[in-house]
């Protein structure tokens, strides 16, 4: 029983702020609590449907598909619907529930406005990453083989790592941010394929951007008394903004 015991000590350690914040959001507001998420897995479903028809696969590449290949600018362009277009060679179900679980924790953990820049710059990140490795080519450091230039990005798991990244930091969610990244790195071993190698480069991306948070937010904290009871609460830490009403 002792295991067990430290088992759900470091359970509770790692989980219990997180599952506090959105188990009270959900009993206050329910669908209310997360209304983009909804809208997300929507959208999501909307295209993998839509790009699987005849009629529809080129419209839904031309708008949403991004290659390194791609002028820059069109993939700029292409960028914000991208994020929601799932890969076609993978199960569209997997990437719903990745979105319906990923985005509506960090909506309701961060907030919409965070949780669609996190999202965005973890895609962007991954395009810029595919477009710099095919031009240092192969033999180069982080390089890339010139056939990955015509393989369609991410879609929206960059994303959705991403923000599971950012939400472990704002919840000092250590073990689970780790065993993330860990994932993502093996992944990379075993197929090292330019999907997982834009984890990575998504990883990146919001790790820095934690650490910028991070000094941010330390230096808007107002200094605390030694005599003020800080208690333990259930509240958004190390960056997350507080809940809304």
């Amino acid at each position: 029983m002792r295991p067990m015991a430290a088992l759900r000590t470091v359970a509770r350690r790692e989980w219990a702020p997180l599952l506090s914040t959105v188990r009270g959001a959900l009993a206050r507001s329910r669908l209310r609590a997360a209304p983009m998420t909804p809208a997300a897995v929507g959208l999501t479903a909307l295209l993998q449907a839509v790009q699987n028809q005849p009629w529809g696969f080129r419209p839904v590449q031309v708008l949403g598909s991004v290659r390194a290949e791609d002028p820059l600018w069109t993939a700029l362009l292409r960028t914000p619907l991208s994020l929601f277009v799932p890969a076609l060679d993978l199960p569209v179900w997997g990437a719903l529930a990745q979105v319906l679980v990923v985005f509506g924790v960090a909506e309701i953990c961060l907030g919409r406005r965070r949780t669609l820049l996190i999202a965005y710059v973890a895609t962007l990140a991954g395009t810029l990453y595919a477009r710099t490795g095919v031009a240092v080519g192969p033999d180069g450091l982080f390089g890339l083989p010139a056939s990955d230039a015509q393989v369609v990005d991410t879609g929206p798991s960059a994303a959705v790592v991403g923000l599971a990244i950012y939400v472990c930091h704002a919840y000092r969610a250590w073990f689970t941010g780790t065993v993330v990244i860990t994932a993502m790195v093996v992944e990379v071993l075993l197929r090292n394929n330019l999907a997982g190698k834009e984890h990575l480069a998504a990883i990146a991306a919001v790790l820095i951007l934690c650490g910028f948070t991070a000094r941010y937010d330390r230096r808007r904290q107002p200094p605390v008394r030694r005599d003020q009871d800080l208690g333990v609460g259930a509240r958004p830490r190390s960056g997350a903004p507080p809940m809304r009403s």
